[in-house]
């Protein structure tokens, strides 16, 4: 435990360069006491680790130390990261410096852990194209995660609708979302995003940007789908749903968070244990999909135009299956 430890602040000092007793102990999740004795054992096994003094002082390695994994180069060690996805790694252009990098880990692991990489491929394999969808790359996908990896200002060329526009941009990174690939990228102060397969053409140029370290890929991403979704949410419909209902309201709902939102407005159970929500829907076309797979656990009450094409549904069924509606037979004209 204790080496694991030593190890993970050797790595923080190297990656970040100076570093507080207090924020390595936040990092560490230790007492600030254990990092100064952690501190100690490395200087005793010849660590060159130096404390700076003062209120801008902190831990460093001194003269440039570093620790080395049999000679990872950097694109080697960047498609690292990458190497539990060996689909979306090759559709970038990473295949090559995947499988470099991954025979210089399997190099570097003791031989009792040498199994590690087949007992892993028996075990796990992700599949990332949604169903029915083309599982090809976008053709210009390499060029722009080349541009994407070196922070390389980009032109494009994009389909929108009927016409091609042309941007200017600088390439912050690519997401992977159901089989479909992302740029986000800057254009001027805004920060964009383009689907991949629209783009017509790409021209790398040989000026790089500065990249905005404060920048999170992961969440700008969350926060563009969740308000993706809420602007397609322009309607609202009223429903009584049974306890059976309101369990399947999770899977018809558009997102998690509508399903949320639904209950955060439920009314009851009434006396016949059925509860009242206001649910959050694209459109009523959209919304009678969606309450019909609910089927007889759920009852739409507002708006009413839903209410009385749910109604004819139901109907219509009944008379499929010979069932007599409204004191008529089906059967009869």
């Amino acid at each position: 435990m204790r080496a694991a430890r030593l190890i993970s602040l050797v790595l923080l000092l190297q990656a970040r360069e100076t570093m507080t007793a207090a924020e390595l102990a936040r990092e560490l999740e230790v007492s600030e006491r254990t990092v100064y004795r952690d501190v100690l054992a490395l200087s005793a096994a010849g660590v060159p680790v130096y404390a700076d003094r003062g209120r801008a002082g902190g831990y460093r390695l001194l003269g440039g130390y570093r620790t080395r994994l049999t000679g990872l180069s950097r694109d080697e060690a960047e498609a690292l990261f990458l190497a539990g996805l060996p689909g979306p790694a090759g559709d970038m252009g990473l295949a090559d410096a995947v499988a470099s990098a991954e025979l210089k880990v399997l190099a570097a692991l003791p031989p009792a852990l040498r199994d590690a990489p087949a007992r892993t491929g028996q075990r796990f394999h992700l599949d990332v194209p949604g169903w029915f969808r083309e599982s090809r790359p976008p053709p210009l996908l390499t060029e722009l995660a080349g541009a994407v990896w070196r922070d390389r200002v980009v032109r494009l060329r994009y389909r929108r609708g009927e016409r091609e526009v042309t941007r200017e941009l600088c390439p912050y990174g690519l997401v992977l979302k159901n089989g479909v690939w992302y740029l986000v990228g800057r254009v001027g102060d805004d920060v964009r995003t383009y689907r991949v397969d629209r783009v017509t053409g790409v021209q790398v140029g040989d000026a790089t940007f500065s990249r905005d370290e404060g920048f999170d890929l992961g969440a700008y991403w969350r926060g563009q789908a969740e308000a993706f979704l809420r602007d397609m949410l322009r309607a609202q419909v009223t429903l009584r749903l049974s306890a059976a209902g309101l369990r399947r309201l999770r899977f018809a709902a558009d997102a998690p968070f509508v399903y949320d939102e639904a209950l955060a407005t439920a009314d009851g159970p009434d006396g016949q244990g059925w509860t009242t929500v206001r649910l959050p829907v694209e459109s009523v076309e959209v919304a009678y999909a969606q309450v019909l797979g609910l089927g007889p656990e759920a009852e739409v009450l507002d708006p009413p135009e839903l209410r009385a094409r749910l109604a004819e549904a139901a109907a219509r069924s009944a008379a499929l299956y010979g069932v007599p509606v409204l004191g008529r037979d089906p059967f009869t004209t």
